[in-house]
């Protein structure tokens, strides 16, 4: 044994030596100390080594490396800049180390290779790759870039333009897709891997292959003349601008290191690459996306919880057709799990069973499914108007129209037509659970599931437990979110659950903008350069005003001391007027449908007339600061409330719950990390600032104590 470590060993057999990744305490492979620290020491090892004239790289783990330990990383990642800059000195010298070696290397790449274990692989001189396996750069997700010789070896090795493709959209890559630009040098059925890079490692040392020539292309300086780098590099920075608005530096910043380092040979590109990594990681994009993949993590630590302890539900059935029960039983089926889809009404199944046929449609369209996978998928979907096949049922949600008598009445009749086991679930978004439980025979066997619209897009689900929901019930709807895709977050009953109880303060603050005068556009506008993918008045848009009216109200009879609007607001002149949003074709903007049916908003005259009549001042320009607090000043206030309530378990879940269910902007983390970014004693000062708009501008206690302590919902 050349050399044994905690994350891999190095064993060399007639000269050949293995380096095998297999962390022993571990489910999988990843880049933490501990694993640069052995790292470091096999290079070095393998670099004095007098008898090895070749090297094997595996993992002996079903993933090669999954990517970085990001809750360490992220600790790093506040020490000082020049503490940074050592420490990552030397985790890149032990893949230089083995750049450098004098002898021809091939990675055997199995699962996933993410991140810094692509940099790892990029380290060696060639590649094999098992067909079913994974690489790429997932960095700029997290608010970063690849720090690790990534933005340095990947374009040498496969041109500059896709290299930038590859790091700025952060997707992994099938094998099929590495081969065809050469990030890979062979692609290989599982169970030949080994054996295939084995044969390529002993072909290179008899010289059939130029490993010298490819340790000299990696380490040398791109081959672009300077025409080509200027229109590569800035024609993709244009393209990535465009693409993130400007909201996300990682890709740009990566862009530009990669420019500068474009003449420059491997040891001084990697200096190059250091520095920009740096700048980012101390950004505070970086340190909110981060955030989002820590909560991601622990949501994912709750699901598995749940998972022990939930029943398997092998039928579904869905209560109401139409859009959002055609969408549910959709989403239900596209996953393997039949389900019924019941409704009073034929032409709502057809609606129903159209909204499904549609979903798999695109399906087939996009290539992701061929004919014979989308009738599998639609026969899960059996539709009926009667009870008759409901006593095999694990589960019924219910989808009916958004009226507490009407689901009231519902719930009771699936009751006596279900097993006593079976989990009935609500899809209501804002009516109290508790309330449409008090009269069930089996109210621990209920609770709330929310899901979002459109279902097969938004990937958020709201478990709403009730005073008696079971954690039986709660754990096996949870775990069914799980099956369909979603990610599930379990919050305590209260009007409007977590997510629309914390986005109407952010509509009071709009509409109070309009009655003092502001241009809905200009607030579109401003909300939009903020982060949101849509501005609040094009948002009524297409939520429909009668839905925002009806949540409103719900709201408005929960919380009458703050959010109970006096006065005429002008949702409520469009909704007097049927200007519905975008099913009426008119709300704040006009709609009409393109040649794909899909509806374009124009800028309308007659429902600026329309706002003029709750504008008693008349029209007032506000700059943008303003906008911007008014909105998400009573937005943080409510989710502070919120999680004081105990609604959700903890910041983690209330910031996802406002990142997936309304496209909070992620760079700046959710509501609650976007107060600690501010500080909450700016929040508070703001918050003053406009105390006479109401009580929803004015912060907590706790907020307040926060404030004069200098605490933060999350560790900085």
């Amino acid at each position: 044994m050349l050399y044994e470590g905690s994350r891999l060993s190095v064993e060399v057999t007639d000269g050949i030596a293995v380096l095998c990744f297999d962390a022993r305490d571990g489910s999988v492979n990843k880049f933490d100390q501990a694993t640069i620290d052995d790292l470091n020491a096999a290079a070095k090892a393998l670099a004095e080594a007098s008898d090895v004239k070749g090297l094997l790289v595996k993992s002996a783990k079903p993933a090669f490396i999954v990517g970085a330990d990001i809750m360490e990383f992220g600790e790093r990642f506040k020490a000082p800049e020049d503490e940074m800059k050592r420490w990552m000195a030397d985790a890149n010298r032990m893949f230089s180390t083995i750049e450098d070696l004098d002898f021809p290397s091939v990675t055997a790449i199995n699962g996933m290779a993410l991140g810094g274990g692509l940099e790892m692989c990029l380290a060696t001189d060639y590649r094999v790759m098992g067909e079913k396996a994974q690489i790429g750069f997932p960095e700029t997700q997290l608010g970063i870039y690849p720090g690790f010789g990534g933005t340095v070896r990947a374009p040498r090795l496969i041109g500059a333009d896709n290299a930038i493709e590859w790091i700025a959209d952060g997707k992994p890559r099938r094998a099929d897709k590495a081969f065809a630009v050469g990030m890979v040098d062979a692609v290989v059925a599982e169970d030949e891997l080994e054996a295939a890079a084995r044969d390529l490692l002993d072909r290179a040392i008899a010289g059939e292959f130029d490993w010298k020539a490819r340790k000299a292309e990696k380490t040398a300086p791109l081959k672009l003349n300077q025409t080509e780098a200027a229109m590569t590099f800035e024609t993709s920075k244009g393209y990535v601008l465009g693409q993130t608005k400007g909201q996300y530096p990682a890709p740009i910043e990566a862009i530009e290191r990669m420019a500068k380092a474009a003449g420059m040979g491997r040891d001084a590109a990697i200096a190059e690459e250091t520095e920009g990594f740096i700048k980012l990681a101390k950004t505070s994009e970086a340190r909110a996306l981060i955030q989002i993949f820590l909560n991601d993590q622990l949501i994912k630590k709750k699901g598995k919880k749940y998972g022990k302890i939930a029943h398997t539900i092998e039928q579904a059935a869905v209560l109401g057709a139409g859009i959002m029960g055609g969408g549910i039983a959709y989403q239900s089926a596209s996953k393997g799990v039949p389900i019924l889809m019941k409704d009073i009404k034929d032409e709502a199944i057809e609606q129903g069973l159209d909204e499904a046929s549609k979903h798999f449609a695109k399906g087939v369209e996009r290539g992701k499914l061929d004919a014979r996978k989308m009738a599998e998928g639609l026969s899960r979907i059996r539709p009926t108007l009667n009870y008759g096949d409901f006593g095999n049922v694990d589960a019924v949600i219910e989808a009916v129209v958004e009226n507490p008598k009407v689901k009231k009445a519902v719930l009771a009749e699936t009751e006596e037509a279900v097993s006593e086991n079976t989990i009935l679930a609500s899809n209501t978004s804002s009516i109290s659970i508790n309330t449409l439980a008090a009269d069930l025979k089996r109210p621990q066997n209920f609770l709330g599931m929310h899901f979002f619209n459109p279902v097969h897009k938004m990937p958020l689900v709201e478990v709403i437990k009730g005073e008696k929901s079971s954690e039986e019930a709660i754990a096996t709807i949870v775990d069914y979110a799980h099956r369909l895709g979603k990610t599930p977050i379990v919050v305590n009953d209260c009007p409007g659950f977590l997510v629309n109880r914390i986005l109407f303060p952010y509509f009071f603050g709009f509409q109070q903008l309009i009655t003092d005068g502001a241009d809905f556009a200009k607030i579109d506008k401003v909300m939009e350069k903020f982060g949101w993918p849509m501005g609040p008045a094009y948002l009524s848009d297409v939520v429909g005003m009668d839905t925002s009216q009806h949540v409103e109200e719900v709201l408005a009879e929960g919380y009458p001391d703050r959010m109970s609007i006096k006065g005429k607001s002008s949702l409520d002149v469009m909704v007097e007027n049927d200007r519905l949003g975008q099913k009426s074709g008119a709300g704040y903007y006009k709609y009409e449908k393109d040649k794909k049916g899909r509806p374009n908003k124009t800028q309308d005259d007659k429902a600026y007339e329309l706002v003029a009549t709750v504008q008693k001042d008349g029209q007032k320009d506000f700059d943008g600061d303003e906008i911007v607090d008014r909105m998400m000043i009573p937005m943080i206030i409510e989710a502070a409330r919120a999680l004081e309530e105990g609604i959700a378990e903890t910041p983690n879940e209330v910031d996802m719950g406002l990142i997936m269910g309304l496209g909070f902007p992620p760079f700046r983390g959710g509501a609650l990390k976007y107060a600690d970014a501010q500080g909450l004693a700016t929040v508070c000062d703001k918050a003053d600032r406009y105390s006479h708009l109401g009580t929803l501008y004015e912060p907590t206690a706790r907020m307040r104590d926060m404030a004069a302590n200098g605490e933060t919902y999350y560790a900085q």
